[in-house]
């Protein structure tokens, strides 16, 4: 295998492309983002960073290492919104090449360059990969020790589980646990571990996961594990931290995710799942490590978009083998559902957008934009595919999300950014503040009201919360999302003197 031949410039180009561009020029979005790059900030102000902490107080949901990463880079670049998501970029970018690799080694150079380049095209991929938020890091530690293990490289498979559990926690232990442990029992390659050198793997591990968690608990004790381990581990995996939280949650995230790849998925899943071939041992690992994931959180309680990102490199790697399959053997079995799932997916999604564009009109020409993008993408890409040219297809495709992601940086995100981040509701505080009242915030608003307008005081997560402080006869500012506001009864709403307003937030002074 060429080691930097053009397939990998091809790759490290689009990935680049995608996650770098215009990746600092719209504010941190509410309310993850600010979390992140507001907690790296007080570590650092605090000269402490080994105990996370936020609006002065210690902050024990999620191991320390993207706040590091985002500490490190403003280290670099400054504190801003390009350090606070640089780490997701490169480290996405990083996945993709790596992915690139690992694949060309374990498969053919070919269905490296596609399984990368699909990965980097999935529209949960490079989503994630540009915002400022754990789940890229620990993404890209899972895949690179699971692809360690595969290729029977146990230390850097030992080493990137530990780094995965000091990205988010006992996670990443179990999923790397229980995807090599379903692969041995399912393909009954037990004899495996002989090669493992598993004591040497078991202190790598220590030696790089246990540290932060013995200093934590030495000195926060019970308030560390109760919250970290108890609430955000044990507690939010059985009980459901948001509603519509339903058992089939995760279809249409990943159908929507997978985007544009999502025609050609299942009968590339289904390939993969009844060959004969002698790529079948390796395949079958894939798809253990996608089901593994999508089961794990579609059980889980708690359910977020964000959490199967981890599935994804499997789900590439498998249509990349597929369509490097149909290529070197000459199959006509993608035609005819691919073009037919392109065609669905077109619709659907074209129809979809202008059902949004009813309710938010500003985002006209970003919608029009994605609109035209993907109807060409359709057309050409089904055109390449009916006269067998699958290399043109997939490059129609890659083309296209460029594209498409260009435009969501460009045109959409400013015109949501209003809606999206406290960046303006925090700028228009600071210019009424007094200097010294206490600031009382909806708690979904208060991570990025901190973060842009560096003031933070008492969060209220519901209106029965906020009614409770003003019964109290609590003064100062109150800061909230007018759908809250509005469903306030009336004589709190006349205990609120309106300062100022920007979009859906308001700013009120409690009347004295």
């Amino acid at each position: 295998m060429r080691r930097f031949g053009i397939e990998f410039w091809v790759v490290l180009i689009v990935a680049a492309f995608i996650m770098f561009f215009q990746l600092g020029d719209f504010p941190l979005t509410d309310p993850d983002e600010p979390v992140y790059a507001q907690t790296a900030r007080e570590m650092l102000a605090a000269g402490d960073m080994l105990s996370p902490r936020i609006y002065g107080d210690f902050w024990y949901d999620k191991p320390p290492m993207y706040y590091w990463l985002v500490a490190a880079a403003s280290q670099v670049f400054g504190m801003g919104e390009f350090a606070a998501r640089f780490p997701s970029a490169l480290l996405a970018v990083i996945g993709s090449t790596y992915l690139y690799f690992s694949v060309s080694r374990l498969i053919s150079v070919r269905a490296g360059v596609f399984s990368a380049l699909i990965l980097t095209t999935s529209l949960e991929y490079f989503y994630l990969g540009k915002a400022a938020v754990t789940d890229m890091t620990l993404s890209f530690c899972m895949m690179v020790a699971l692809l360690s293990f595969i290729e029977k490289r146990y230390m850097l498979f030992s080493l990137f589980t530990a780094l995965a559990v000091v990205t988010k926690g006992p996670i990443g232990l179990f999923f790397a646990g229980a995807i090599v442990f379903l692969y041995l029992l399912v393909m009954n390659k037990w004899r495996d571990l002989r090669q493992m050198s598993i004591f040497h793997g078991i202190l790598l591990f220590s030696v790089v996961a246990a540290p932060w968690y013995l200093f934590m608990s030495y000195f926060h004790g019970a308030a560390f594990v109760d919250t970290f381990l108890g609430f955000h581990n044990v507690t939010r995996f059985t009980t459901p931290e948001h509603a519509g939280a339903y058992w089939y949650y995760y279809f249409p995230v990943l159908l929507i995710g997978f985007f544009p790849w999502t025609p050609i998925l299942f009968q590339s899943f289904w390939a993969s799942l009844t060959t004969n071939r002698k790529d079948r041992p390796i395949l079958m690992f894939f798809l253990i490590w996608a089901v593994v994931v999508f089961m794990f959180f579609s059980i889980s309680a708690t359910k977020l978009i964000s959490y199967i990102l981890p599935m994804y490199p499997a789900l590439a790697v498998i249509l990349g083998w597929y369509l490097d399959y149909s290529i070197e053997y000459g199959r006509e079995k993608p035609r005819i559902g691919w073009i037919i799932g392109l065609l669905i997916q077109g619709v659907i999604l074209i129809f979809g957008m202008f059902k949004v564009l009813d309710a938010m009109p500003y985002l006209e020409a970003g919608v029009l934009g994605f609109a035209a993008v993907i109807l060409i993408m359709t057309v050409l890409a089904a055109i390449f595919i009916w006269r067998r040219n699958i290399y043109m297809a997939i490059c129609v495709q890659v083309l296209s999300i460029m594209l498409f992601a260009t435009i969501a940086t460009s045109l959409v995100m400013p015109a949501l950014v209003p809606t999206l981040s406290s960046d303006r509701i925090a700028t228009e505080f600071r210019k009424h503040y007094d200097g010294f009242s206490t600031l009382h915030v909806q708690k979904f608003l208060q991570p990025g009201v901190a973060y842009y307008a560096e003031i933070f005081g008492p969060e209220f997560k519901t209106g029965d919360k906020l009614s409770a402080l003003l019964a109290r006869g609590e003064t100062g500012y109150v800061l909230i999302q007018r759908k809250m506001y509005e469903k306030l009864p009336l004589q709190d709403q006349q205990k609120l003197i309106e300062i100022a307003a920007v979009e859906d937030k308001i700013i009120f002074r409690i009347r004295q």
